[in-house]
């Protein structure tokens, strides 16, 4: 399996270097070549498998640079027991006929630990093999939960460093203090006066400056990324869609060979992409309904075929999804541009100098055949968390609620029946306030972990040990700096 570049097709690499690299020298996004195929009874054969065995199986199928032997030390690693609080890793729950997939059972409570428990032993084992001993350092932007998540995976991993940006007001309270309060002695945080966007162009800028690499190679260091633009984050996320295809058969909820439809809650488009890949790989998927909030730039783009990210920016209650530069739509061009890497590069540099690009009546076809899109703002999103408590004692955080409300929207505009999962992206401990509002509307708290209390006390939902305990931590880190101070900040915590 080698792997090309989403801006220059001739790129080969094999897996390993794509994870250490992170991103393509010329700035595109890794991609196999070929998508592995997963037969209808290779299907039906996993579907009497655990999570572990399931993701063993596919990533052998992408990672064929990796010994049997070191895909199964990493899986078993990034799973082990008791690091996940059910025994499926990625549990179904039963909602209205449908299944809301829950992906934060991990450490961090939130579904980045899918893949950011993964991910640092799949580097540990690549730089091994690619990077002769470099020191490597990893740069995550963040809107949120990846932040934490790659914290909390990367503590103290040999020979590596990492750093998170995050904008400064535009992170959840409880987020917030999950990273600067992060042990570990490799780690640093940093917020930076902006946004989301802000915080990630600041990174793809650093990773592509030629200069700053050659600095960090006189260090023996060498620069990768924990954010869904590296390979070795996305790949971890197709398992757990081919994982909830193969119990929906055990359960007997379709039949193998029957379609379902996947909701996804997305602001950066890696979660739904790597939907897509699964149903590339032989998944049987009828429809991708992508779910955004008040920042619609990918509803507007699925509907329209233009992705234009000049519009007002909100600040919103799923603050993960509150993005107008969706990185991973990047490899999803590829596809539908049938791999021309030139049309690629044209969008790419168009979204640079103009803030926008249009792709042509076929694209948008293919796209519209794939994908359904709608957008929920605010006010929808607490009404849907308090609806759907009252009617099935199901408590949902604020960005599923955005998936549920969305699908809802979708399956009464088009009579759609498909059984659908619903990805579940965070537990609702993590947006306490706003889902306070959600339940108790009249209730009052003055701090996030009195509205910690009022939810467990009306609801009776238990909150996750790892974010009650935080309510006794001192931060760590408290740096705030401008998006042109990134640089000097990265070299700072590396001390060169």
């Amino acid at each position: 399996m080698q792997y090309t570049s989403t801006r220059n097709n001739s790129v080969r690499v094999t897996a390993s270097q794509a994870i250490v690299k992170g991103i393509s020298e010329d700035g595109g996004l890794f991609v196999p070549t070929e998508f592995p195929q997963i037969s209808l009874e290779k299907l039906t054969e996993l579907s009497a498998l655990g999570y572990k065995d399931v993701a063993k199986y596919v990533l052998s199928l992408y990672l064929t640079d990796f010994t049997k032997e070191e895909i199964d030390s990493c899986v078993e690693g990034a799973y082990a027991d008791g690091k996940f609080s059910s025994e499926d890793i990625a549990p179904l729950h039963e909602l209205s006929g449908n299944f809301i997939e829950e992906l934060w059972r991990g450490p961090t409570c939130a579904f980045k630990d899918m893949a950011l428990q993964l991910l640092p032993h799949l580097l540990t084992v690549s730089a091994k093999k690619q990077a002769d001993g470099k020191t490597i350092v990893i740069l995550v932007a963040t809107s949120g939960d990846t932040g934490k998540a790659a914290l909390e995976g990367f503590k103290d991993v040999e020979n590596t460093r990492i750093l998170v940006f995050y904008p400064s007001d535009g992170v959840s309270p409880m987020q917030k203090l999950q990273m600067n309060t992060q042990q570990g002695e490799n780690v640093c945080v940093c917020a930076i006066k902006g946004n989301f966007d802000d915080a990630q162009s600041g990174v793809k800028a650093i990773f592509t400056d030629g200069e700053i690499a050659k600095k960090l190679a006189e260090n023996n260091m060498q620069f990768s990324s924990a954010n869904s633009i590296n390979w070795g984050r996305l790949v971890p996320q197709i398992v757990y869609y081919v994982f909830a295809y193969c119990q929906l058969v055990k359960k007997g909820a379709v039949k193998p060979g029957e379609k379902i439809n996947i909701v996804v809650p997305t602001g950066n488009f890696g979660n739904i992409l790597a939907a897509y890949y699964a149903k590339k790989m032989g998944v049987p998927v009828n429809k991708f309904v992508c779910a955004s909030n008040k920042n619609n730039v990918l509803t507007d783009f699925i509907t329209t075929g233009e992705y234009n990210k000049n519009r007002e920016f909100f600040t919103t209650y799923s603050p993960s999804m509150d993005i107008l530069i969706s990185s991973n739509l990047e490899r999803l061009l590829f596809e539908v541009f049938d791999r021309d890497d030139e049309k690629v590069r044209e969008c790419m540099g168009s979204l640079v100098t103009d803030g926008k690009y249009t792709v042509g009546d076929i694209q948008a076809k293919i796209i519209a055949e794939e994908f359904a899109a709608g957008c929920c703002n605010d006010v929808q999103t607490l009404e849907t968390i308090g609806k759907t408590f009252k009617e099935e004692n199901y408590l949902l955080d604020t960005h599923t609620a955005v998936a549920v409300k969305v699908f809802e929207d979708y399956a009464q505009k088009t009579g759609d029946k498909t059984v659908s999962v619903i990805a579940s992206t965070a537990n609702p401990y993590k947006f306490s306030a706003a889902v306070l509002k959600a339940v108790a509307p009249d209730k009052k708290v003055e701090s996030e972990f009195d509205a910690v209390d009022a939810v467990h006390e009306i609801t009776g939902v238990e909150c996750p040990k790892q974010l009650a305990e935080l309510k006794d931590k001192t931060p760590r880190f408290d740096r705030t700096c401008e998006k042109s101070e990134m640089t000097g900040v990265v070299f700072g915590m590396l001390g060169i």
